[in-house]
């Protein structure tokens, strides 16, 4: 049984096996990781966020990424963090993008819409027309508030009653999804299914809507994996990824069509890759986002480890949910 993700067959040797090849298509979306600060400080946490974390993109970041946006057709933003909402610049990168006409996604916490100080989200918002993609572990407060702290639950549902209030999973135009991720060593259930709980169990309880959910595997990294070693269940966790394998995952993979750029303008193939240190050019001199030219991009080869292991079991896994 594995010990750690080293222990694990080489990633690239599994797909070969399989006769399976990871190769990019033309990039849609940019996923912009705005950093490690966050309200926030939960147990499956790839990113180790947390309220203490510095690392936060500065505006001239922000100003080059906008730059180099406004040269390519990629037609989704993707902010996600720590809580994107809390960088300073947040609201000019947001406006700056929309004004591009791009579709902006925001990983939002929830919670940060009752955040003193950040009465300001709900309404900007739906004011751009952001599509929220939201951390909702449970339908229960056990479980969210094991997962994510004591009183989270009661806070999200409140922010998703002011979100529906504003047209949020009722208007067409304003796109609320929810994130599942489950509590502990183990695989998400059938999206479809959890959906169908979800939507029934928040409606009748809480007279709340939404659009879709998104069942997302807990993933092998930074504060999860520490969890996983506390609990003693990591080496059996790492063989229910190897064992739950699914080859029909790989082609709805996130990193095929997505550019993933880190805090300080450093290039990567996936957000989790990012959290690994695993970017593009030399870790002294890394290769910054607005260095990068498009066609290039497309010839070189996705960098992978063991924990893609995680994105390719069971019903897959990517930032927008099941791939299979």
């Amino acid at each position: 049984m594995p010990t750690s993700v080293s222990d694990l067959p080489d990633f690239n040797v599994t797909l070969s096996e399989r006769g399976l090849q990871l190769t990019r298509v033309a990039p849609r979306v940019l996923q912009i990781n705005t950093g490690k600060l966050c309200n926030l400080t939960c147990v499956h946490c790839h990113v180790n966020a947390g309220p203490r974390r510095k690392e936060i993109m500065t505006r001239d970041t922000v100003d080059r990424i906008l730059a180099w946006l406004r040269t390519t057709d990629i037609e989704v933003v993707d902010l996600t963090g720590g809580t994107p909402e809390m960088i300073p610049d947040f609201r000019f990168l947001v406006e700056s993008i929309r004004q591009m006409e791009r579709e902006v996604i925001v990983r939002c916490n929830l919670t940060i819409l009752n955040e003193p100080g950040y009465e300001w989200v709900a309404h900007f918002h739906a004011q751009q027309g952001v599509h929220i993609v939201a951390s909702m572990p449970c339908y229960c407060p056990e479980n969210v508030n094991a997962q994510r702290g004591e009183g989270v639950f009661d806070s999200s549902i409140e922010a998703l009653q002011s979100l529906n209030a504003l047209g949020y999973g009722v208007d067409a135009a304003l796109k609320l999804d929810l994130v599942y991720n489950p509590n502990g060593a183990k695989l998400p259930s059938e999206q479809s299914e959890l959906e169908s709980d979800y939507k029934r169990e928040l409606k009748a309880h809480f007279d709340i809507v939404f659009n879709q959910l998104f069942a997302i595997t807990n993933m092998p990294i930074a504060r999860f994996t520490s969890y996983l070693k506390r609990q003693g269940n990591y080496a059996e966790y790492m063989q229910l990824l190897l064992e739950s394998f699914n080859p029909a995952s790989v082609d709805g993979l996130m990193c095929r069509d997505t550019i993933s750029v880190g805090w300080e303008g450093d290039l990567f193939d996936c957000d989790f890759n990012q959290q690994m240190g695993m970017q593009h050019g030399p870790k002294e001199s890394p290769e910054r986002l607005w260095e990068l030219n498009l066609e290039d991009w497309m010839q070189r080869s996705i960098q992978v480890a063991s924990h893609c292991y995680g994105c390719t079991a069971g019903q897959g896994s990517s930032c927008g949910g099941a791939t299979v």
